[in-house]
């Protein structure tokens, strides 16, 4: 068996005819090959000596990408004609490294970035292959891969394919089933938004037909689905307008996989009400694909079916009425007062719901709030100041702790999900409560409110 030196002398040698050719060409000088035959020599030796670490690999690829940076620099203020094997040294290194450091999913990914950046999109798919062969129960890497051939190379297929795949081993991974829902919910976004481009008309009333396809370890999708018609979503391919229009017939339009997804995980995860309600709040992200409507009603039906007395359903029914109504429209004022009947009721009905329920009125109401600042509705803005108010009176009420704290607290998390705007206006109403509290002028200090 060879030892350290031997492996290290057999790598060296293969390298040497480059460093030769670099110093005929001279786009290196002696010293400088001798240097970095040098520093290649310590690194060989390193990474084949019992006891390295993957971190030695990073240290000795990012020596390479410097000489390579360097060559390519020498290269084109020469003029010299060269192709040297640079950047398949530094293939070959990491190939070496995911090989000994298997397990290391940082060192993949490193992997992944590098070839993402060189555009060597073949070699993505090589590795993505390759990872989620020896990780199959990262949900995290099905979850990249799907969402890399979505966006970078427009794959619908691959990415459902990935997503699929990655649902048989992660079953229980919620993480999982939200990003391929939400992951369906784009393909659907970005299908009509070419069809609108196009000014084609959009069949927002077809019912779609969900039937199973054999497979038990398979979610039940549509019969025809986008990827039959197959329209390019590349934005310098062109455009087939036929299949877009013949998309109109197909149930892809109608929201038919999305609600697929969600009636395999609430299968999966039977008696589990928050799970269910993050579907509904990740689905009214999407509140201008057409049929988002249709999906939100199915997810709230099953809701209040499965989970009647539940926080989560009256959450997301609360949600539901002023879900898409503009305030400057005729139909906001009667949804508003609907939905703040809803919540009192049922805060009455079940004291122990305040305090969730607050969190979620008050999160609903910021950017309405913050959408009356700049208009003349002067009735409405107390109206919803007013219940603004009330919401974080209720929220306080089921804390413990001085006054303000947990309206300070909820601004924080608004804050870390990036949503400063909401959070100043939270702040700015709750030191008018309550002026005293410490964290919530520390608060207005950070926002610059």
């Amino acid at each position: 068996m060879a030892g350290p030196s031997d492996k290290a002398r057999y790598y060296l040698e293969q390298s040497a005819t480059e460093l030769n050719d670099l110093e005929r060409k001279k786009i290196f000088s002696r010293e400088e090959i001798s240097s970095i035959a040098r520093k290649r020599s310590d690194f060989e030796h390193i990474i084949n000596a019992r006891g390295s670490h993957s971190s030695d690999y990073v240290r000795y690829i990012e020596f390479e990408k410097n000489v390579d940076a360097l060559r390519r620099k020498r290269i084109k203020r020469l003029g010299v004609k060269y192709k040297g094997s640079g950047q398949r040294s530094i293939y070959f290194l990491y190939n070496r490294a995911v090989r000994k450091f298997s397990g290391d999913l940082g060192l993949w990914m490193q992997f992944i970035e590098f070839a993402l950046k060189e555009k060597a999109f073949k070699r993505v798919n090589e590795i993505l292959t390759s990872v989620v062969r020896l990780h199959p129960t990262k949900p995290e890497l099905w979850i990249y891969a799907a969402n890399y051939f979505m966006e970078t190379q427009a794959d619908i297929t691959n990415a459902r394919s990935y997503m699929q795949r990655g649902l048989r081993f992660c079953k229980n991974s919620q993480h999982l089933w939200l990003e391929y829902a939400k992951l369906e919910t784009i393909y659907v976004a970005k299908i009509a938004g070419r069809r609108k481009i196009l000014g084609l008309d959009i069949d927002r009333t077809k019912k779609s037909q969900v039937e199973s396809d054999g497979d038990a370890d398979m979610i039940a999708l549509p019969e025809i689905t986008a990827e039959d018609i197959n329209p390019s979503l590349r934005k310098e391919d062109g455009v087939d307008e036929e299949a877009l229009q013949n998309l109109a017939s197909a149930p892809i339009l109608s929201g038919a996989i999305p609600i697929a997804i969600f009636d395999s995980a609430l299968k999966q995860f039977q008696g589990d009400a928050a799970f269910a309600e993050m579907f509904f709040n990740m689905f009214t992200e999407f509140e201008q694909v057409p049929c988002i409507l249709t999906i939100l009603q199915h997810v709230l039906a099953q809701i209040k079916q499965s989970f009647p007395r539940t926080v989560h359903t009256v959450a997301c029914n609360f949600r539901m009425q002023l879900f898409a109504i503009h305030p400057s429209s005729p139909e906001f004022p009667p949804a508003l007062r609907d939905g703040l009947d809803l919540l009192t009721s049922s805060v009455e009905q079940h004291p122990g719901m305040k305090t969730r329920l607050s969190e979620v009125a008050i999160r609903t109401v910021l950017p309405l709030v913050r959408t009356l600042e700049e208009t003349e509705e002067q009735q409405l803005k107390k109206v919803l100041s007013s219940s603004l108010r009330k919401f974080s009176r209720w929220l306080e009420e089921g804390v413990t702790g001085m006054g303000g704290d947990a309206i300070a607290a909820l601004a924080e998390a608004l804050q870390q999900e990036r949503n400063k705007a909401d959070a100043r206006v939270l702040v700015w109403s709750g030191l008018k409560q309550f002026g005293g509290n410490e964290k919530l002028q520390l608060s207005q200090k950070a926002l610059g409110t």
